[in-house]
Protein backbone atom coordinates (compact mmCIF):
# COMPACT_ATOMS: atom_id res chain seq x y z
CA UNK A 1 0.00 0.00 0.00
CA UNK A 2 3.02 2.24 1.06
CA UNK A 3 4.63 1.62 -2.87
CA UNK A 4 1.02 2.84 -4.10
CA UNK A 5 1.29 6.10 -2.30
CA UNK A 6 4.55 6.66 -3.25
CA UNK A 7 3.87 6.32 -7.15
CA UNK A 8 1.19 8.65 -7.12
CA UNK A 9 3.08 11.00 -4.85
CA UNK A 10 5.81 11.01 -8.08
CA UNK A 11 3.00 11.43 -10.24
CA UNK A 12 1.81 14.56 -8.75
CA UNK A 13 5.46 15.92 -8.78
CA UNK A 14 5.83 15.39 -12.19
CA UNK A 15 2.43 16.63 -13.17
CA UNK A 16 3.67 19.88 -10.88
CA UNK A 17 6.92 19.99 -12.76
CA UNK A 18 4.89 20.22 -15.56
CA UNK A 19 3.34 23.55 -15.00
CA UNK A 20 5.57 26.58 -15.76
CA UNK A 21 5.47 29.71 -13.24
CA UNK A 22 2.78 31.76 -14.76
CA UNK A 23 0.29 28.61 -14.03
CA UNK A 24 0.04 27.76 -17.75
CA UNK A 25 1.01 24.34 -18.90
CA UNK A 26 3.65 24.19 -20.58
CA UNK A 27 4.14 21.61 -24.01
CA UNK A 28 6.69 20.16 -25.79
CA UNK A 29 5.02 21.48 -29.20
CA UNK A 30 6.34 24.89 -30.30
CA UNK A 31 3.66 27.45 -29.32
CA UNK A 32 1.60 28.87 -32.44
CA UNK A 33 1.39 32.98 -32.32
CA UNK A 34 -1.89 34.56 -32.41
CA UNK A 35 -1.66 36.15 -35.50
CA UNK A 36 -1.19 32.51 -37.48
CA UNK A 37 -4.09 31.83 -35.91
CA UNK A 38 -5.84 34.26 -36.55
CA UNK A 39 -4.93 34.02 -39.93
CA UNK A 40 -5.80 30.50 -40.44
CA UNK A 41 -9.18 30.81 -38.61
CA UNK A 42 -10.07 33.70 -41.45
CA UNK A 43 -8.92 31.44 -44.68
CA UNK A 44 -11.32 28.82 -42.91
CA UNK A 45 -13.90 31.49 -42.50
CA UNK A 46 -13.52 32.28 -46.14
CA UNK A 47 -13.61 28.75 -47.15
CA UNK A 48 -16.71 27.90 -45.31
CA UNK A 49 -18.34 31.28 -46.35
CA UNK A 50 -17.80 30.23 -50.48
CA UNK A 51 -18.67 26.87 -49.82
CA UNK A 52 -22.18 28.53 -48.37
CA UNK A 53 -22.32 30.18 -51.44
CA UNK A 54 -22.32 27.42 -53.56
CA UNK A 55 -24.61 25.29 -51.65
CA UNK A 56 -26.82 28.59 -51.86
CA UNK A 57 -26.28 28.88 -55.62
CA UNK A 58 -26.90 25.26 -56.29
CA UNK A 59 -30.31 25.30 -53.85
CA UNK A 60 -31.63 28.13 -56.15
CA UNK A 61 -30.31 25.94 -59.33
CA UNK A 62 -32.24 23.11 -58.70
CA UNK A 63 -35.38 25.00 -57.43
CA UNK A 64 -35.06 26.55 -61.13
CA UNK A 65 -35.26 22.87 -62.65
CA UNK A 66 -37.79 21.91 -60.36
CA UNK A 67 -40.06 24.88 -61.99
CA UNK A 68 -38.91 24.66 -65.37
CA UNK A 69 -39.88 20.92 -65.51
CA UNK A 70 -43.20 21.41 -63.74
CA UNK A 71 -43.77 24.43 -66.27
CA UNK A 72 -42.68 21.52 -69.48
CA UNK A 73 -44.67 18.85 -68.00
CA UNK A 74 -47.70 21.73 -67.75
CA UNK A 75 -47.42 22.74 -71.39
CA UNK A 76 -46.82 19.14 -72.18
CA UNK A 77 -50.33 17.82 -70.95
CA UNK A 78 -51.59 21.53 -72.50
CA UNK A 79 -50.60 20.99 -75.81
CA UNK A 80 -49.45 17.26 -76.26
CA UNK A 81 -51.52 16.80 -78.69
CA UNK A 82 -51.30 19.46 -80.88
CA UNK A 83 -50.05 17.41 -83.93
CA UNK A 84 -52.90 15.43 -83.96
CA UNK A 85 -54.98 18.14 -84.32
CA UNK A 86 -53.21 19.80 -86.79
CA UNK A 87 -53.80 16.40 -88.52
CA UNK A 88 -57.64 16.42 -87.72
CA UNK A 89 -58.26 20.27 -89.36
CA UNK A 90 -58.07 19.27 -92.61
CA UNK A 91 -60.50 16.66 -92.28
CA UNK A 92 -62.90 19.07 -90.55
CA UNK A 93 -62.26 21.17 -93.57
CA UNK A 94 -63.38 18.41 -95.60
CA UNK A 95 -66.42 17.52 -94.14
CA UNK A 96 -67.16 21.15 -94.25
CA UNK A 97 -67.08 21.32 -98.10
CA UNK A 98 -68.71 18.07 -98.32
CA UNK A 99 -72.12 19.64 -96.71
CA UNK A 100 -71.43 22.71 -98.66
CA UNK A 101 -71.62 20.83 -101.86
CA UNK A 102 -75.17 19.06 -100.56
CA UNK A 103 -76.39 22.36 -99.78
CA UNK A 104 -75.74 23.44 -102.89
CA UNK A 105 -77.39 20.42 -104.96
CA UNK A 106 -74.58 18.71 -105.83
CA UNK A 107 -74.77 14.71 -107.46
CA UNK A 108 -75.21 12.11 -104.25
CA UNK A 109 -72.09 10.48 -106.92
CA UNK A 110 -70.04 13.37 -105.76
CA UNK A 111 -70.89 13.81 -102.65
CA UNK A 112 -70.23 10.28 -101.95
CA UNK A 113 -66.29 10.44 -103.56
CA UNK A 114 -65.66 13.30 -100.81
CA UNK A 115 -66.92 11.53 -98.31
CA UNK A 116 -64.79 8.50 -99.13
CA UNK A 117 -62.00 11.29 -99.83
CA UNK A 118 -62.45 12.12 -95.94
CA UNK A 119 -62.33 8.49 -94.64
CA UNK A 120 -59.61 7.86 -96.15
CA UNK A 121 -57.63 11.16 -94.48
CA UNK A 122 -58.86 10.05 -91.37
CA UNK A 123 -57.48 6.39 -91.42
CA UNK A 124 -54.43 7.30 -92.64
CA UNK A 125 -53.92 10.01 -89.93
CA UNK A 126 -55.26 7.39 -87.16
CA UNK A 127 -52.92 5.68 -88.55
CA UNK A 128 -49.96 7.62 -88.08
CA UNK A 129 -50.58 8.21 -84.50
CA UNK A 130 -50.58 4.77 -84.16
CA UNK A 131 -54.40 3.83 -83.81
CA UNK A 132 -54.96 0.54 -85.20
CA UNK A 133 -58.55 -0.60 -86.37
CA UNK A 134 -60.23 -3.84 -85.10
CA UNK A 135 -62.79 -5.44 -87.38
CA UNK A 136 -63.38 -8.76 -86.38
CA UNK A 137 -66.00 -9.59 -89.00
CA UNK A 138 -65.67 -13.50 -89.54
CA UNK A 139 -63.18 -13.64 -86.92
CA UNK A 140 -62.74 -15.88 -83.73
CA UNK A 141 -64.23 -14.69 -80.65
CA UNK A 142 -61.33 -12.92 -78.41
CA UNK A 143 -62.54 -11.75 -75.20
CA UNK A 144 -59.09 -9.84 -75.34
CA UNK A 145 -60.29 -7.32 -77.91
CA UNK A 146 -63.98 -7.97 -78.34
CA UNK A 147 -67.03 -7.20 -76.21
CA UNK A 148 -70.18 -9.74 -77.46
CA UNK A 149 -73.14 -7.96 -77.27
CA UNK A 150 -75.22 -10.94 -78.08
CA UNK A 151 -74.95 -14.54 -79.24
CA UNK A 152 -76.87 -16.55 -81.77
CA UNK A 153 -77.53 -19.55 -83.69
CA UNK A 154 -75.80 -20.10 -86.89
CA UNK A 155 -75.60 -23.48 -88.51
CA UNK A 156 -72.61 -21.90 -91.11
CA UNK A 157 -70.11 -20.64 -88.82
CA UNK A 158 -68.12 -22.15 -86.03
CA UNK A 159 -69.02 -21.29 -82.46
CA UNK A 160 -67.49 -18.64 -81.11
CA UNK A 161 -67.18 -16.66 -84.62
CA UNK A 162 -67.83 -13.21 -84.53
CA UNK A 163 -71.34 -12.81 -87.11
CA UNK A 164 -71.50 -9.13 -86.69
CA UNK A 165 -69.73 -6.16 -86.15
CA UNK A 166 -71.61 -3.27 -84.63
CA UNK A 167 -69.05 -0.93 -83.39
CA UNK A 168 -65.03 -1.10 -84.55
CA UNK A 169 -62.69 -1.45 -81.85
CA UNK A 170 -59.53 0.56 -81.71
CA UNK A 171 -56.08 -0.01 -80.17
CA UNK A 172 -53.44 2.87 -79.08
CA UNK A 173 -49.91 1.69 -79.76
CA UNK A 174 -50.79 -2.23 -79.41
CA UNK A 175 -53.03 -0.44 -76.11
CA UNK A 176 -56.58 -1.05 -76.37
CA UNK A 177 -58.75 1.86 -76.31
CA UNK A 178 -62.23 0.23 -77.10
CA UNK A 179 -63.55 -2.73 -77.75
CA UNK A 180 -65.07 -4.23 -80.86
CA UNK A 181 -69.01 -4.48 -80.22
CA UNK A 182 -69.95 -7.84 -81.89
CA UNK A 183 -72.17 -10.87 -82.52
CA UNK A 184 -71.01 -13.95 -81.65
CA UNK A 185 -72.25 -17.39 -83.21
CA UNK A 186 -73.25 -20.50 -81.02
CA UNK A 187 -73.73 -23.82 -81.84
CA UNK A 188 -77.73 -24.19 -82.66
CA UNK A 189 -79.65 -25.56 -79.62
CA UNK A 190 -80.80 -29.41 -80.10
CA UNK A 191 -84.57 -29.81 -81.86
CA UNK A 192 -87.17 -30.83 -79.47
Amino acid sequence: MMSNEKEAGAENNTAESQVEENGAPSSNAEEIPHEELLLTLQDAQAKADEYWNQLLMARADLSNAQRRAERDLANAHKFGIEKLVLELIPIKDSMEMGLAAVDEGESLDKVREGMVLTLQMFSGVLEKFGIKEIDPQGEKFDPDFHQAMSMQESTELAPNTVITVFQKGYMLNERLIRPAMVVVSKSPSPAE
